[in-house]
């Protein structure tokens, strides 16, 4: 057994199949498929599922990946204490539903990196069901989620929680909306109202909130940072979580800021999900770092959430 052939197999599990992954590593697909199968034959395992509309991994092989993830990290130990650098760089492939995170996990890759610079991060942006899904498929390595306060999380998902808050009502500065004290439902729906599409957790508040009612004219798109933007060139208000609006550049120059809703609101949570219990090294002090950088925000917060 070589430990490229676990390189490959967990290549093929972020990637999909054997196509982008030969693709990714610069082999020809029949060379990487060998190389998977004399790795079956070794282990005694079915890894993949191999049909004809591609090769994916198998539910044994993803049983196997926390095993596989401990493995690599071991030699890297080994070949880091002997002075020498693994010819592969490691990958960490993290899903973002970039509803509420893009402020938090910026300045946590920024310190990841400085502890594993030949670690590669991708961020992969997503719906709240289409990460939930890559994770347990084994594609992702960790997932950032929000949720609303009654919403439960998957099972089979190792979870900590990282951000707590209320959703909050955005504008610009210049808008009607940023003279209220606290806005209304009647106050939003006389005005454009940006919303994220379905799939979101804050859709579905929205969806409660109005109650069928209709805005004088809508927007809806792709999580809060283009809800943000869209805010920011005057194309009318957003409802977000309030840890999205808190330290963004935007909010931090002046251009967008935030009012509260006048009735109750619901609390919102971001979550990190991972699949397995044992991961790599890589893996562990990256979820430690948002765990750590997040209690540091909670702490600093000068957003009311109190209101419930």
């Amino acid at each position: 057994m070589r430990t490229e052939q676990l390189e490959y197999l967990v290549m093929v599990t972020r990637l999909g199949s054997l196509r982008r992954a030969s693709e990714e590593l610069h082999l020809s697909q029949p060379a990487l498929g060998e190389a998977l199968r004399k790795l079956e034959r070794e282990l005694g395992v079915e890894l993949l599922e191999r049909r004809r509309s591609g090769s994916k991994i198998s539910a044994e092989g993803r049983e196997l990946l926390p095993h596989i993830a401990e493995v690599l990290d071991a030699v890297d130990r080994l070949l880091q204490a002997s002075g020498k650098r693994h010819h592969a760089n490691r990958r960490l492939r993290l899903g973002t539903v970039n509803a509420a995170t893009a402020t938090l996990l910026a300045p946590a890759i920024r310190a990841f990196r400085a502890i594993h610079p030949s670690t590669q991060i991708e961020v992969v942006a997503d719906r709240q069901a289409g990460v939930q899904q890559h994770l347990s498929e084994g594609s992702l390595d960790l997932g950032l989620i929000s949720y609303l306060g009654d919403d439960d999380p998957p099972a089979g998902l190792h979870t900590t929680e990282l951000l707590r808050g209320r959703p909050v009502v955005c504008v610009r500065p210049d808008s009607p909306l940023a003279a209220l004290n606290a806005v209304t439902v009647t106050d939003l729906l006389a005005h454009p109202l940006i919303v994220m599409r379905s799939g979101y957790a804050m859709h579905r508040y929205l969806q409660r909130l109005l109650e069928g009612r209709t805005p004088a004219s809508s927007y809806s798109t792709d999580g809060a940072e283009m809800c943000k933007l869209m805010v920011a060139q005057g194309l009318g208000a957003s409802v977000l979580p309030d840890y999205s609006v808190f330290e963004d550049p935007l909010e931090r120059n002046g251009t967008i800021v935030h009012r509260p809703l006048a009735q109750d609101t619901p609390e919102l949570r971001v979550v990190i999900h991972r699949r397995h219990a044992q991961v790599s090294t890589a893996e562990q002090d990256l979820h430690s770092i948002l765990v750590r950088m997040a209690a540091e925000r909670n702490a600093s917060s000068p957003i009311d959430k109190r209101r419930a």
